[in-house]
C-alpha cells in the first residue's frame, strides 16, 4: 500500500479556541479504485491523551477519580463520572510521563512500574485524539481526599475500590468513560500477568 490513498486538499477552521474545529476538505480511494469526490468533513481536534488506572496488587485493588464532566450531562445523571486518572499531552510529553504527571495531580499518587496497554482513537469519525492506556503499580495506602490544579478548576475527589467492584461498575453501567471501560476490562484479563510481574 505504498499508493497514498487519500488527500487532504485544504483545511478550514471553523473555530479555534481551547480546542480547535476545522472542516477538512479531501477525497479518498474507494474500495473499487476509483476516487470519491471531493467533499467537506467537519473535524475536532481535542489533542491527544494518556490514562492510567492504578493498581494495588497487595490490596487486589485500584484507584480511581470523580470529577463533573459536562458534556455527559447529555447522557448521564448525574454528570460526576468515576474514570482511571488522565489528561492531555503537552508538546514534547511522552505518554508514560503523562502518567505519573497526572496520578500526582488528581490523586496525589506516586507510581511506580507502568505497564502499557495499547492506544486507541476515541472516535475517529470525527475526533483526532489518540488515547494511550497504561495500568501502574501503586501502594494506595492512605490515598485519598480531594485533589486538582485551581487554574484548570479541577474539583476531583479521590476513590480506592476493590478490582471486584470496578469490574461490577463496568458491567451495571456506574462507569461509562471509556478511558476507564478499556481498563478495567483488560486488566480484568491480564490481572494474573500483572500480579506475577510486580508481585
Amino acid at each position: 500500500m505504498s499508493e497514498k490513498r487519500y488527500e487532504i486538499l485544504r483545511k478550514e477552521v471553523l473555530y479555534e479556541g481551547y480546542f480547535r474545529a476545522d472542516r477538512w476538505h479531501l477525497r479518498y480511494r474507494k474500495h473499487d479504485g476509483g476516487w470519491s469526490a471531493e467533499h467537506g468533513l467537519e473535524v475536532f481536534d481535542r489533542g491527544h491523551a494518556t490514562c492510567v488506572l492504578p493498581y494495588d496488587v497487595a490490596r487486589d485493588s485500584v484507584v480511581l477519580v470523580e470529577q463533573f464532566r459536562p458534556a455527559a450531562a447529555q447522557t448521564t445523571e448525574p454528570p460526576w463520572l468515576i474514570e482511571a486518572i488522565a489528561g492531555g499531552m503537552k508538546p514534547g510529553e511522552a505518554p508514560d510521563q503523562v502518567a505519573r504527571r497526572e496520578a500526582r495531580e488528581e490523586a496525589g499518587l506516586e507510581l511506580g512500574a507502568l505497564h502499557r496497554v495499547m492506544r486507541f482513537l476515541v472516535s475517529p469519525g470525527a475526533v483526532t485524539e489518540e488515547l494511550h492506556v497504561f495500568i501502574g503499580e501503586a501502594d494506595s495506602t492512605g490515598v485519598g481526599g480531594h485533589h486538582g490544579l485551581a487554574d484548570e478548576h479541577e474539583d476531583i475527589k479521590v476513590h480506592v475500590l476493590p478490582f471486584t467492584q470496578a469490574l461490577a461498575m463496568v458491567e451495571d453501567g456506574r462507569i461509562v468513560a471509556a478511558n476507564t471501560v478499556v481498563p478495567v476490562l483488560w486488566l480484568a484479563l491480564h490481572k494474573d500477568e500483572i500480579r506475577e510481574a510486580w508481585g
